[in-house]
């Protein structure tokens, strides 16, 4: 029997442990495999290619209650839960990006969840971190001692030749002595171990970012990834902790990014305003913290609708400067916006504008921010109104926004209104509750009951069971007929809404109980795991027997 229960997600990529005839493995890992798959030391190299048809693989790849299970893009992938599998031939798919992640796509959503992946002969320093990344969890030897026995010095950075051993780019035990084959084993166990910690602190992206540099093929793999539609983003949590680096052109369609950007057009309800008033970003986060801010909102004194733009997420509505990634993202200042950033820009500017007719746009920007500005309201055929003379903050363009505004009615922001439509894809009636709390520390409350607060650290509502009652539908879990006496088990789970992401606010529902809490895993996770926790509960309710 095998067991494998995930401990922390990141994306794809996990942190988990794997029992097999009662040894416990910490994953990811790099192991001598044959002395966990005894089955291993029976093969005959029966390596299927990836590309072959059904057909040939149903003939030729082995089967059996085989530990681990050998599966096939184009094989049978109906295992159990707990399993685990390994993918003969994984190392030839890295040269081919686009296959790589089909045939990624095609497994990992056929197979449970909580199944440890084997990715035989392919793990090296230099791609540990895409295979992590890609959810591989165990790796072994075979190609760094290939390497070895080629004569090749193995670093993250790439491969070169032996004599790189001897200029001083490592000191590890086997470069003091010369043991090429010792160093490529600690260079690839150090790098299992470097991204198990990224994995840890929900930061992965960043290192496979800075390893893909070196490598054409993996920066396909991570673009490819990105752009999988209902795939990839499944696994990507709706919030991450710490912050979200934007260093490099892919950080465009990082699905973190996309989805904040889709949802801004799609889901969020602007206050009714009659102006809208575009506005650069800034360095500190939230922006109204900022002293740039402060001075675009006194000039403003709530007359329009606030709408930040900034690279990478486009367009940063007032209401949801606080929201993950808006108040968590960094990115190089250099005042300078290259053509893919006006154009992604321009497009959600253009989608927003025309979806909420404002009467009036103005565009309190320059330099690229403007540009952007300026080809989104183009393609919208919305007019622009420029009141920046020279910088924003100069005395005379503060004054150019003050006078355009005159004359305007005030614009009632609602914080819990905006941030609802955001989360939960609906804007709640707000109107009889009173929000107190010094900003961001936000809290909501009808009378003395509180109905919302905001959590400080993603910014996402926290609905109580008083709040829920104000989202009549969706981001529901229901449970089987128990009482949660701690965090809800994926086995307990009966349905779950499919809109549903690590992190999201959800209401656990079930015949004897009602809960609130926190998404730990997606709502498919939720629905195909044999082990682990579902939703870490904040709050249960008894219900009365019927």
């Amino acid at each position: 029997m095998t067991i494998v229960e995930v401990r922390k997600r990141d994306g794809l990529a996990r942190i988990a442990t794997f029992q097999a005839d009662e040894k416990t493995i910490h994953l990811p890992a790099v192991i001598e495999t044959g002395e966990l798959f005894h089955s291993l030391s029976h093969s005959r190299m029966e390596n299927v290619p990836l590309g072959a048809g059904p057909a040939f693989v149903a003939q030729y790849l082995p089967k059996g209650h085989l530990i681990p299970a050998w599966i096939h893009p184009s094989g049978d992938l109906t295992l159990p839960p707990g399993m685990a599998v390994m993918v003969p031939c994984w190392h030839t798919a890295l040269a081919h990006p686009r296959k790589y992640v089909e045939w990624l796509a095609a497994m990992k959503t056929a197979l449970p969840p909580d199944t440890a992946w084997y990715a035989p002969a392919a793990a090296l320093p230099s791609n540990a971190a895409i295979l992590s990344y890609s959810g591989f969890d165990i790796f072994d030897f075979t190609a760094v001692d290939l390497r070895s026995s080629q004569g090749i010095f193995c670093l993250p950075e790439g491969e070169f030749p032996r004599g790189t051993m001897e200029g001083g780019a490592c000191d590890c035990p086997g470069c003091r002595v010369g043991d090429l084959k010792a160093h490529n084993r600690d260079r690839l166990i150090r790098e299992i171990a470097l991204a198990r910690q990224f994995i840890a602190a929900q930061r992965l992206r960043d290192l496979v970012e800075s390893r893909c540099r070196m490598d054409a093929a993996q920066v396909a793999i991570l673009r490819n990834l990105d752009r999988t539609c209902g795939f990839f983003e499944k696994a990507v949590p709706v919030a991450r902790q710490g912050t979200l680096l934007a260093t490099t052109g892919e950080v465009l369609q990082r699905p973190e990014v996309t989805r904040f950007s889709e949802r801004v057009v799609s889901r969020y309800r602007p206050p009714a305003a009659d102006v809208a008033v575009l506005l650069p970003c800034s360095a500190r986060k939230p922006y109204s913290l900022s002293q740039s801010h402060r001075k675009f909102r006194q000039a403003i004194a709530g007359r329009a609708s606030e709408l930040i733009v900034t690279s990478p997420l486009g367009l940063v509505p007032r209401e949801l400067e606080l929201v993950y990634p808006a108040a968590h993202y960094n990115v190089p200042v250099t005042g300078y916006w290259d053509a893919e950033e006006r154009e992604f820009t321009g497009g959600i500017i253009a989608a927003f504008l025309e979806k909420h007719r404002f009467k009036r746009v103005i565009a309190h920007l320059e330099g690229g921010a403007l540009a952007a500005a300026e080809k989104g309201a183009a393609l919208a055929g919305v007019e622009l109104e420029i009141t920046c003379r020279g910088r924003p903050l100069s005395q005379e363009s503060l004054a150019l926004l003050d006078s355009a505004l005159s004359g305007e009615r005030k614009v009632r922001h609602d914080v819990i209104r905006g941030t609802s439509s955001w989360q939960f894809g609906l804007a709640i009636d707000t109107r009889n509750l009173v929000v107190k709390g010094r900003y961001p520390w936000i809290r909501a409350f009808r009378g003395r009951t509180p109905f919302f607060s905001i959590d400080e650290a993603t910014g996402l509502l926290r609905p109580t069971f008083e709040g829920w009652n104000l989202i009549p539908e969706g981001y529901r879990v229901t449970i089987d007929e128990f009482v949660p006496t701690g965090d809800v088990l994926a086995p307990g789970v009966v349905d779950a809404d499919p809109r549903i992401r690590e992190g999201d606010e959800v209401l656990v529902t079930g015949p004897c109980a009602i809960a609130t809490g926190r998404a730990a895993m997606p709502a498919c996770e939720m629905l195909r795991s044999g082990r682990g926790v579902a939703v870490r509960v904040r709050k249960v309710k008894t219900l009365p027997r019927t």
